[in-house]
């Protein structure tokens, strides 16, 4: 049987009669009909074909394909965008009055989602310390209807135990279990092995790996993808036909990018995890990791994030992101670049401060995306930042 980057590589949508090798590009709003009778029972559900983009794509279906290849699911949806797609696998499901259960440690807009957005519908959510057990078992109410988490997290880079709440999950079948699997992707860790329902990515990040374009994926069992598939259908987050092309062509080198990724990372982590300017280190694959043992359980290798805090606050970190010379400077992650954010003032600004420290976000400290480039070149440029902005 062959595995999954072999089958990722070689899935591939219908050859047109032309015989091309590559699958081209589906730039088209629409798709026509043979007849009157088979529109009818295109839109009737009687037969499956391709109606509008806004729904289906040739290239939006094989990125869909290649993703539930890799994550092990029964059916998937792309979006727009990562929060698109968050969106969606929560705004498909819940009604006015249900309850969702999270872990703490989440991305700032999936907070908002939560904490603004939600509640103007009737929707309550309970944070939980996603490493204490006691949290989620009394956390649970009758109402409840989907538990949420992000593991590794953005940007405290902090675990949950996938095996143990697949196995809590199964008091409770009627609760729907969702993850943010970004960080990790599929290559690093499956959770739908351990009784995942859905697994969401921004394949903006590692997806597409080299910053070009915006999407998002959800995949997991068909009978929820069906019911999030109505949602889309008459709300529109449809992923554009050419992103989907990029980013479906991106996951044919996925493996050999996310080895290069975290032998980089784990090299960084390991040359700052002593040095003088910096409070602590935090990558998963590090021994001093607190949940280094979990990480070594349930991910293939730490991924491509290293969090840091350089000594000196604020005001420190501004100086020591403006010093970097080769390492970019913006909000995103999963480049072949190397990345650094300062999360406090960017990603998670909207967070109150006493949010931010629960999450682990100091003000000093630093997300590093780590790229694709020369090792010992990532490495220097952080140390020589670190050396000019010395106090």
């Amino acid at each position: 049987m062959k595995q999954d980057q072999s089958k990722i590589i070689r899935e591939q949508v219908d050859r047109s009669a032309l015989r091309e090798h590559s699958t081209p590009l589906y730039l088209t709003s629409s798709f026509i009909f043979d007849s009157a009778e088979q529109g009818r029972a295109v839109f009737a559900g009687e037969e499956d074909a391709m109606i509008y983009s806004r729904y289906a794509n040739p290239n939006t279906s094989e990125f869909i394909n290649k993703v539930c290849i890799l994550e092990g699911a029964e059916a998937g949806l792309s979006f727009a965008s990562g929060m698109a797609a968050v969106f969606a696998s929560f705004a498909g499901i819940i009604e006015s009055g249900d309850h969702i259960v999270s872990s703490r440690a989440i991305f700032g807009s999936t907070h908002q989602l939560f904490t603004e957005l939600f509640p103007r519908w009737g929707v309550t959510t309970t944070y939980v310390d996603a490493a204490n057990p006691e949290e989620w078992e009394k956390a649970i109410q009758p109402n409840t209807k989907i538990i949420f988490l992000e593991s590794p997290s953005n940007p405290g880079l902090e675990l949950v135990d996938l095996e143990w709440l697949g196995k809590f999950k199964e008091k409770y079948p009627h609760i729907i279990l969702s993850i943010d699997n970004c960080f990790a992707t599929p290559y690093l860790q499956k959770p739908i092995q351990y009784g995942f329902d859905l697994v969401i990515h921004s394949a903006t990040k590692y997806m597409d790996g080299q910053g070009r374009v915006l999407g998002g994926i959800v995949v997991g069992k068909q009978e929820l993808i069906d019911k999030l598939m109505f949602f889309i259908r008459h709300t529109g987050p449809a992923l554009s036909p050419f992103n989907a092309w990029i980013i479906s062509k991106s996951l044919d080198t996925l493996g050999i990018r996310m080895d290069r990724h975290c032998s980089n990372a784990l090299a960084l982590a390991e040359a700052l995890e002593n040095h003088p300017e910096i409070e602590d280190v935090k990558y998963p694959f590090l021994p001093s990791h607190p949940q280094y043992e979990l990480a070594k359980k349930q991910m293939k290798a730490g991924g491509g994030i290293v969090t840091f805090v350089v000594k000196g606050g604020f005001e420190r970190a501004k100086a020591f992101v403006d010093h970097l010379e080769m390492i970019l400077y913006t909000s995103n992650l999963g480049d072949s670049r190397s990345i650094a954010t300062h999360p406090a003032s960017t990603t998670h600004s909207k967070l109150s401060e006493d949010e931010r420290l629960n999450l682990g976000i100091k003000p000093g400290s630093i997300r590093l995306s780590v790229g694709l480039e020369d090792q010992q070149d990532i490495i220097n440029d952080i140390l020589q930042a670190l050396e000019k902005t010395k106090q």
